[in-house]
């Protein structure tokens, strides 16, 4: 049975990991806050997971130096450290953020498509995949993930405040959009994969299905029994203004993966849209009900 260290204590990423194989692997956590971690021996384990980072955007231009010491350096000094001590594998969730922010126009990825970062936080991202790309080898596989939008029960960031929105709005924009997103236990089996087949490489997950924000405020709003009318009389000011104001891109922008992209020779996509809403918005006595 392989053994994974993940670098975070209270990661939601990582904790829903565990939940999904805890079953395969021995799986143990650190806190990577301190520099306890340099003292331990890697040599135990067969795949260190690193999902410790800063994960939200700022703007403050006094938190530029901590985004790069955390999400940069400390990337790169732990595969290092990981490579010294033997471990075979060492997985780094980067993000979708190093191409930059969504766009009111249509907006597709695909390999050829350059990284351009408009932010630290997208940059420090960046800078860590180029920082541990060097240090792969016959014996030291290097998997780095950039995920969309990830969303799940307990999940933070926009998805909430969408969620929050479908409860208790009777109108909402309209708005023809595309985002590519991505749910947890997808991701979690995408991982999965990744260890089983002891890949190597750069990487795309994503749902099958693209989201348009107002169908899916739509579908959330139908579990708790409501309905949110979609109007288009925002549209114009939200188009207006939608490249001005950071949420509202963020909410209505279009930011999408070529699907071909995030193809794999097995399938990760254990939950389609609909049921993965369902698994976010209800407690598991109303899903098991």
């Amino acid at each position: 049975m392989k053994r994974i260290l993940i670098t975070a204590k209270n990661s939601y990423i990582g904790h829903a990991f565990v939940e999904w194989t805890s079953d395969r692997y021995i799986i143990e956590k650190i806190s990577c806050r301190t520099d306890a971690w340099k003292k331990l021996d890697f040599a135990a384990y067969d795949v260190i997971f690193h999902v410790a980072g800063i994960a939200h955007v700022s703007t403050d231009p006094n938190m530029e130096a901590e985004y790069y010491k955390v999400n940069r350096d400390l990337t790169i000094d732990l595969a290092t450290k990981a490579k010294a001590d033997g471990v075979k594998q060492f997985i780094f969730t980067s993000s979708i953020i190093v191409y930059g922010d969504s766009s009111s126009d249509k907006r597709v990825i695909d390999l050829d498509t350059i990284p351009t970062p408009s932010n630290f936080y997208g940059d420090s991202k960046l800078k860590a995949e180029e920082g541990i790309r060097p240090l792969e080898s016959e014996n030291f596989k290097v998997v780095i993930l950039r995920p969309p939008m990830i969303y799940g029960k307990g999940s933070k960031g926009n998805y909430p405040k969408l969620a929050k929105a479908a409860r208790k709005l009777p109108l909402f924009p309209n708005i023809e959009n595309q985002r590519s997103m991505l749910h947890i236990d997808n991701l979690c089996e995408f991982i999965r994969l990744m260890i089983e087949n002891e890949e190597s490489g750069l990487f795309f997950p994503q749902n099958r299905e693209y989201v348009k924000t107002s169908e899916m405020v739509t579908l959330i709003a139908e579990l708790y029994g409501k309905r949110v009318r979609l109007t288009r009389i925002f549209n114009p000011i939200i188009s207006s203004i939608g490249l001005k104001v950071g949420i509202v891109n963020k909410v209505f922008g279009n930011l999408v993966y070529d699907q071909n992209i995030s193809e794999y020779k097995e399938n990760y996509r254990v939950r389609d849209l609909k049921e993965s809403i369902r698994l976010t918005e209800k407690s598991e006595e109303w899903v098991k009900g």
